[in-house]
């Protein structure tokens, strides 16, 4: 029979009778829609357009509620030119949950191929908005070539640079930069070797990640550190060789990155809420402070008070 899927227009999908799990090929032989998936994502990957089309088709059809297949039946049919079908399915797709990002793009580069410059702009403009973060691919892509020359081109180019790292150009993200490095530690007022840490941004810059080893006890742990941009906090988790793990929340309060725990039931049945600061002593130096406060802040107890002196 023939069915016809409504979008914004209509896809005209030309299929046979169907099972659960099963669509018919045009032999007339069943094929399984893991299949018939593994055969539409191999044209996919090897740009067969013409190929994954109908296949694509056919297993939006079988499995109309997610976005995937409409999206990439809409990549499909641009492929073989067909770019008005093609801008049905991102419609369809974006309705069933597609990023918007990502279906805007798509509509931009269809568009741009129609000669439409004027939406096609308006489309990348809502993508770069919407976050998209792949400048590599404006700058390459072959349906943009027409968009490239016009002053309003880099500045989305550049926006979709800064979606792509957001913690690089993020200052609260920057805030904890002064702890990067390799150090020697010891104890702030008798000066005692305790340990080494090695601390490094990682995962795009949006970590703060520490290494730490004590020097006579085994003892060793990690901590990520990252701001927490929902929350408007610095956050960190501790977790060591001992099976412990402490979280901590905070920000940075006039130059010194200050973080709490929760209270937190101990043994003994008291409540404790540890205090964290970092405090930045020049290029070379940041003193760490833990304290420790059973009365809900009103007095508290040193724990520890470490000096970081940058290795050579």
């Amino acid at each position: 029979m023939r069915l016809l899927i409504a979008c914004a227009g209509s896809i005209v999908l030309a299929v046979g009778p169907s099972s659960a799990g099963a669509a018919e090929t045009g032999s007339g032989a069943p094929t399984s829609l893991a299949t018939l998936a593994e055969q539409a994502d191999a044209a996919y990957r090897t740009k067969d357009w013409r190929s994954a089309a109908p296949l694509y088709q056919r297993l939006a059809h079988e499995q109309p509620a997610g976005y995937l297949h409409w999206m990439r039946l809409g990549t499909s049919l641009h492929g073989i030119g067909e770019n008005a079908q093609a801008l049905q399915a991102y419609e369809t797709a974006q309705s069933h949950g597609a990023p918007p990002s990502a279906v805007q793009y798509s509509v931009a580069i269809a568009l741009a191929s129609m000669g439409e410059k004027a939406k096609a702009f308006a489309a990348l403009s809502d993508a770069v908005k919407q976050g998209h973060d792949r400048p590599d691919l404006m700058r390459s892509e072959a349906d943009l070539a027409s968009l490239r020359s016009d002053a309003r081109f880099e500045p989305l180019v550049t926006q979709a640079e800064k979606n792509q790292a957001p913690c690089e150009y993020s200052s609260e993200s920057r805030q904890f930069d002064f702890w990067v490095g390799d150090w020697n530690v010891v104890t702030s007022k008798e000066l005692t070797p305790v340990g080494r840490s090695h601390i490094e941004r990682t995962i795009g810059n949006c970590v703060i990640w520490e290494n730490w080893t004590s020097l006579e006890s085994g003892y060793s742990g990690k901590s990520y550190n990252t701001y927490n941009s929902g929350l408007r906090r610095w956050e960190q988790f501790w977790v060591d060789n001992q099976g412990g793990m402490i979280h901590f929340h905070g920000s940075l309060v006039d130059g010194v990155m200050d973080l709490y725990t929760d209270a937190i039931a101990q043994p003994d049945g008291q409540a404790l809420t540890r205090r964290l600061r970092f405090f930045n002593l020049g290029a070379d130096r940041v003193r760490q402070l833990s304290e420790g406060s059973t009365d809900s802040g009103k007095t508290w107890a040193v724990e520890y008070d470490f000096t970081y002196r940058r290795a050579n």
